[in-house]
């Protein structure tokens, strides 16, 4: 294989797109070429104004299996040093969660285990469907390491902090219904990416610039009850001012699907 195809990008349906990371045989690890692959992957959606919701999901049997291993274990390497490490770490952290960063919905269709930074990949999208396989651990301490890629941030958001604590200081396995039960993931579908590619096309017809403020608005959510209402009062009417808005009414008072052109 090239490392052109190390992470496929396509678009399936009109306003969305797909990512799959694209090498099975490593159970598709964090490798320089696949974070390479997916770096440029993602900067291509994000300068592409039509996309309205992505899709994140693993070739073969696994989501994702987390750091490649082989580059966290340099040995007597000068590059092992606590600073180099860290001038390593940070990028890739932050291209790895860039799916926070992105201004549409981004939905991880998780078709097989998520283990470590893959967990965190997965946690770094809005919405997450498990497949009857998929699989969720945050093993890091069993490997010597501290957790990464915001791990101990990441995990408290979406299940709270007594649970985050049991994943990280146990390393245990968590299947499928229990992470539903958890609030790890939004639904458990035989079919996971056919599942997510539905919920991607029904977020692609609502009105994109609401959605996008949406998003915002989620992120602005950590800061309290006065800081939401403050975005709020600002985003709010911003949407009121687009022809959107008045598309949204009509087509109700109509009983027809709306047509939405982000203006």
């Amino acid at each position: 294989m090239s490392s052109d195809d190390a992470v496929l990008l396509e678009d399936p349906a009109p306003g969305v797109r797909l990512i799959t990371l694209n090498r099975p045989q490593v159970r598709n690890a964090m490798t320089a070429e696949v974070t390479a692959a997916w770096t440029a992957a993602i900067a291509k959606v994000a300068d592409d104004g039509d996309v309205r919701a992505l899709v994140v999901t693993g070739a073969g049997s696994s989501f994702c299996s987390g750091a490649d291993l082989s580059w966290l274990d340099q040995g007597a390497s000068q590059d092992t040093t606590p600073a180099r490490m860290r001038d390593r770490m940070l990028p890739f952290y932050r291209t790895w969660l860039s799916p926070r960063e992105l201004p549409f919905p981004v939905i991880a269709a998780i078709n097989g285990p998520a283990v470590g930074a893959g967990l965190c990949a997965a946690l770094a999208c809005d919405l997450r469907y498990a497949s009857t396989s998929a699989r969720f651990s945050a093993p890091f301490i069993y490997l010597g390491t501290h957790g990464g890629m915001a791990a101990t941030w990441l995990l408290p958001e979406a299940i709270g902090v007594t649970r985050a604590r049991e994943m990280l200081y146990t390393g245990r396995e968590l299947l499928p219904e229990e992470a539903l039960a958890w609030g790890l993931v939004s639904g458990v579908a035989d079919h996971v990416l056919e599942h997510s590619l539905k919920v991607a096309q029904q977020i692609a017809t609502a009105a994109p610039i609401a959605t996008r403020f949406t998003k915002a608005g989620l992120e602005q959510s950590a800061n309290g009850l006065a800081a939401s209402l403050q975005w709020e009062a600002l985003a709010q009417p911003v949407t009121l001012a687009t022809s959107d808005v008045h598309e949204g009414i009509q087509a109700k008072r109509e009983r027809r699907p709306p047509i939405f052109t982000g203006n």
